[in-house]
């Protein structure tokens, strides 16, 4: 299903891409007006599923509350944050945007947030779409970027993002350490891959990778991100799916992959019409993510966006499908730590998403 896409062709899902965060994330239109479930029954196809597997023995140890935050990297840092808005430097380029959860008070004076280059407008809802304004120049639709050695396109998108989701660089790190020091080429599946950054840092790293987004923009934009680095000769599988019929067709192969990203939205629409609701199929999903880890998986690593939940819902989840598998659980929240305007100097943390991530020890 579509994955994000408040990125520009950010991800939908329907069980495959992340699209809630991100209906910014997938550019996917707004949820369409109910109807009855008749009808709905008859338009909406339904991705094949299989019941859940029967699990036994100890579920994993656990670590919990794990809190991984980020002060920047790359051309990216927060500057600062409040009153429902964070100020954010994107390379060259000073932008604000919506943050429902920057609940207190700027830290900085307002001459700082009014020298800024673009400025997010209109619906601020997640799954609504806006506009930017620019204070100053017009600036282009795109800029180059560049996140732990990987280039990349920025974009100003009707969703608000702009194509990378920055707290991600502490999985992105993480993943990267793996990579280097496992002595082989790790598989690495990039579920709801959105715009490539992950899936490029891992190639680039040493592994052979396979990207699954359901939205031909955010493929297309990956693409581009790759022919913009010169890294069009690593092994990156571009699949532009629905998430859950390529990992259920992948699990009747019997494929395997070392370490598994998931990043799903909310809610989200396959290529074809394929319906994603996390709380509905997020068991599913994980469940046979779980099948098609290899015997000697590093990981695996869950991220959840816009949900009313608390991490422990996700994390007992992680903990039930990997029960029998030994290893660890440990679940917490992504943060992003207000750097100020030189990118060094740490402010509050800005809380952005929930994580559970399965490791072997």
């Amino acid at each position: 299903m579509k994955q994000r896409e408040g990125r520009p062709g950010q991800k939908k899902t329907s069980g495959s891409s992340g699209e809630s965060r991100r209906n910014d994330r997938t550019g996917l239109p707004p949820k369409p007006v109910a109807r009855p479930a008749a009808v709905r029954e008859a338009a909406v196809p339904v991705a094949v599923e299989r019941p859940l597997m029967t699990r036994s023995g100890e579920r994993p140890v656990e670590r919990v509350p794990v809190i991984l935050e980020s002060l920047g990297a790359g051309d990216f840092h927060l500057i600062d944050s409040g009153n429902g808005e964070k100020l954010e430097q994107y390379g060259p380029y000073r932008i604000i945007r919506p943050e429902a959860q920057a609940l207190w008070r700027p830290s900085l004076p307002a001459h700082v947030w009014e020298k800024v280059d673009a400025v997010f407008t209109g619906d601020t809802d997640e799954e609504g779409s806006g506009r930017w304004r620019f204070p100053e120049d017009a600036l282009g639709e795109t800029w180059p970027l560049n996140l732990l050695g990987v280039d990349f396109l920025g974009r100003f998108t009707s969703f608000r993002h702009v194509g990378v989701f920055p707290e991600q660089i502490v999985h992105w790190s993480w993943m990267k350490e793996q990579v280097e020091k496992a002595g082989r080429p790790l598989k690495v599946l990039n579920l709801f891959g959105y715009t490539g950054v992950a899936s490029l840092v891992a190639a680039a790293a040493g592994a052979e990778v396979t990207h699954v987004d359901a939205s031909k923009k955010a493929i297309g934009w990956a693409r581009e991100n790759q022919a913009l680095g010169r890294m069009e000769k690593l092994p990156i599988r571009w699949i532009c799916e629905d998430a859950m019929k390529f990992i259920l067709r992948e699990e009747r192969r019997g494929s395997q992959y070392d370490i598994i990203l998931t990043d799903p939205p909310k809610f989200g629409r396959g290529p074809n019409g394929e319906v994603w609701h996390l709380f509905e199929h997020l068991p599913l999903m994980l469940d046979v993510c779980r099948e098609i880890l290899s015997p000697k998986a590093v990981g695996l690593v869950l991220t959840a966006y816009s949900i009313r939940a608390s991490f422990y819902s996700i994390h007992e989840l992680m903990r039930e499908t990997m029960r029998g598998a030994g290893g660890v659980v440990e679940s917490g929240e992504l943060v992003i730590r207000e750097a100020g305007t030189d990118g060094k100097t740490p402010g509050r943390a800005l809380s952005t998403s929930l994580f559970s991530r399965w490791v072997p020890k």
